[in-house]
């Protein structure tokens, strides 16, 4: 593993105990500059893992807890009166930070999680015909429970395909579940994490992450694999070019992570699932995850793996 990641993936493994796979995946998202939605039952770790990544980067961190009757305003910001000044002003929501849980976001309407659009792909906030710069490390961390259907609303595709990975902690092991209780039977190790790495260290790494090597042939092979999915009969709607791009930079960052200069098949075919199943469209119009991840293996397994050189 590269040496400059490896304390925030130590130290988050502390506090998320047996779910090594997922860290690495939540760290490979914030490396590519991407934003997650992490999708599980209550009570699994998905704002503890959010507040521990909080506490061991040196970042402005806010949390904002969706509900129905919350307006975009509500989390952009919005322009008020200033009786000293006598003028209207912008004043700025909890949008404007390094990095935002948006916990529960599937509870908020549409037209409240359509407010994360902009920001989520431009890194900037429109108000009133005026536009408003975030953090260039700005960093979403979405939550919900696939679990309750009453109050909740069906993250649209526009969302979805900005998301790059949709995760799943899962319930741990018997003996990590062990480990679990065991580690918390006098404090919570979240209580015990200060900060080891800044924002500066995050914008470094992404710039070395950038140069990983990736072979013209594993670029085709994406498209391949978007190609095929797009052909899916399963599916309206298959991988997007967004989509593609999406894979291609986070199997760099995945690289990088794990302390290699160049992209392998491996890598692609690691991420494909996290990237790419919650993009796809279903033609049913209701699809399972287990369904997606099945589909989308079956299409995979359809594309012809390159076998050359990748250290270039």
């Amino acid at each position: 593993m590269n040496e400059r990641i490896k304390p925030l993936y130590d130290n988050l493994n502390k506090v998320i105990v047996g779910k090594e796979q997922v860290v690495k995946y939540m760290l490979t998202a914030i490396i590519a500059g991407g934003h997650v939605l992490i999708e599980d039952v209550p009570g699994c770790g998905k704002t503890t893992l959010a507040r521990a990544l909080s506490k061991l980067i040196s970042a402005d961190f806010k949390r904002v807890q969706f509900t129905p009757d919350m307006l975009p305003a509500d989390i952009t910001g919005l322009t008020i009166y200033n009786t000293k000044i006598n003028e209207f002003e912008f004043k700025k929501g909890p949008i404007f930070t390094d990095i935002l849980l948006a916990d529960e976001i599937n509870r908020a309407t549409p037209r409240t999680q359509s407010a994360l659009i902009e920001c989520m792909q431009e890194r900037q906030v429109t108000y009133d015909g005026t536009t408003y710069e975030l953090s260039d490390e700005f960093f979403v961390i979405a939550t919900e429970n696939p679990i309750e259907t009453a109050g909740t609303f069906t993250l649209p595709e526009a969302i979805l395909d900005r998301l790059f990975m949709q995760l799943e902690l899962g319930y741990p092991s018997k003996e990590d579940e062990i480990a679990l209780m065991t580690g918390r039977l006098t404090e919570d190790p979240i209580d015990s994490l200060e900060s080891i790495i800044t924002v500066d260290d995050i914008r470094a790494m992404k710039s070395e992450a950038v140069n990983i090597f990736i072979h013209p042939c594993l670029i085709e092979y994406i498209a391949d694999i978007a190609a095929a999915s797009r052909n899916a009969d399963a599916y309206v709607a298959g991988v997007s070019p967004r989509g593609s791009l999406t894979l291609l930079n986070s199997a760099k960052a995945y690289a990088y992570i794990n302390g290699r200069n160049y992209v392998t098949p491996d890598d692609i075919q690691e991420l494909t699932i996290p990237v790419l199943a919650h993009r796809l469209v279903p033609a049913s119009g209701y699809m399972s995850r287990a369904q997606a991840i099945e589909t989308l293996k079956n299409v995979v397994n359809s594309v012809q793996v390159p076998t050359e050189n990748f250290r270039g």
